[in-house]
């Protein structure tokens, strides 16, 4: 196969999302950082470290020939799935917030859940070409992946980190269906679902309470609703142009997570409607040009592989933004390019390497 040049509007698209996630990131913690730690630029300057990991990471997959990484997709996912189950073990995971989701030694840690979201798409896409006549059949094709994503979901769930799981959830489904899947088994699949997702949430005090303040913020204002009420206080007052770049009010310690899972939110009351417009048109041209080059990839795997890439991407931004401005249920997830966050980062860049590798081969620029 001959090589094209990479998809540039994909290239266009991502680093003009790296750009408003750097500003942003400044603006949005730039107090917090000042107090924390008597220096404003804490939060940025580690961000820019990431950023340009992850532009390496992205230069290097992009390089690589993506058969090298089909052909090591079963050592990939093994590995991913034992760091989350490593992650789970006192004393070896590190504990923040009430969470164990990080592994490592010293400042050189990262998130296994972040891993594993990359390489079960690998995997995923790899297991579904192999055998693609199966995926018509429910026991043979659909349920042995169901099974998979299931405990990855259950894995993640005990970090706890319920958004990235269904995130993980949602794009094997999506996946399963561009594989060939029957509707109908899928649908039946996700209805059964809705009972496990329930208790899942309904097992643990604070997901019932998120749900609740979902529900109606305003019956507990200072407590579990406080979140979702001073987020769309912050959307709210921006208006159509926003209050101006670095005059948020909300980043005064009103806000929590201001610069990592709500960042849209300071987004939004910095730079108005409109500029939350344009980070959404930018994940949707993403979203466009990503199945596009699944569309027209030269063999299913890459064609399954760009697919899933961009799905994980996607999907990660609808429920960052859903849950932002009220539209979903609270779940810890952050706005891909735009939040604050190493593992996160460097990962979804190495997945837009990829997505970009595939773009290389396609019949179609």
């Amino acid at each position: 196969m001959s090589r094209r040049r990479p998809d540039y509007a994909i290239i266009v698209c991502v680093a003009t999302l790296l750009a408003i996630g750097l500003v942003m990131v400044f603006s949005s913690s730039s107090v917090r950082a000042y107090v924390d730690f008597g220096d404003s630029y804490y939060f940025l300057k580690r961000q820019l470290a990431w950023t340009i990991l992850g532009l390496g990471a992205m230069y290097v997959m992009m390089r690589v020939d993506y058969w090298e990484v089909r052909r090591h997709a079963r050592l990939l996912f093994f590995i991913s799935l034992l760091a989350c189950l490593v992650v789970l073990i006192p004393g070896v995971g590190r504990e923040a917030g009430g969470a164990r989701r990080w592994i490592g030694f010293g400042s050189l840690q990262f998130q296994p859940s972040e891993l594993i979201k990359l390489t079960i798409v690998v995997y995923m896409a790899w297991a579904l070409s192999r055998t693609p006549e199966r995926i018509r059949d429910f026991v043979r094709g659909v349920l042995p992946y169901v099974l998979l994503a299931g405990l990855v979901f259950f894995l993640i769930l005990q970090q706890p980190d319920l958004g990235t799981a269904v995130a993980i959830t949602m794009t094997v489904m999506v996946m399963i269906f561009l594989a060939g899947a029957r509707l109908g088994h899928l649908l039946g699949l996700l209805a059964a679902a809705v009972p496990v997702v329930m208790l899942a949430i309904w097992s643990e005090e604070y997901r019932r309470r998120r749900l609740l303040a979902f529900l109606d913020p305003f019956a507990d204002p200072h407590g579990s609703g406080f979140h979702i009420i001073q987020s769309i206080l912050a959307i709210g007052s921006g208006g159509l142009f926003g209050l101006g770049l670095g005059r948020s009010r909300q980043k005064f310690f009103y806000l929590p997570a201001e610069h990592t899972d709500f960042i849209f939110a300071i987004l939004g009351e910095e730079l108005g409607f409109i500029g939350g417009l344009f980070v959404i048109s930018l994940f949707l041209l993403l979203a466009w040009r990503g199945f596009r080059t699944a569309m027209s990839a030269p063999d299913t795997f890459s064609s399954l592989l760009a697919a899933g890439v961009t799905t994980l991407i996607v999907m990660q931004a609808l429920l960052n933004i859903g849950v932002v401005s009220g539209i979903l249920p609270i779940t810890g997830i952050p706005l891909p390019f735009v939040s604050f966050g190493g593992s996160s980062l460097v990962f979804t860049m190495a997945g837009v390497g990829m997505l970009l590798n595939v773009s290389r081969y396609c019949s179609e620029s």
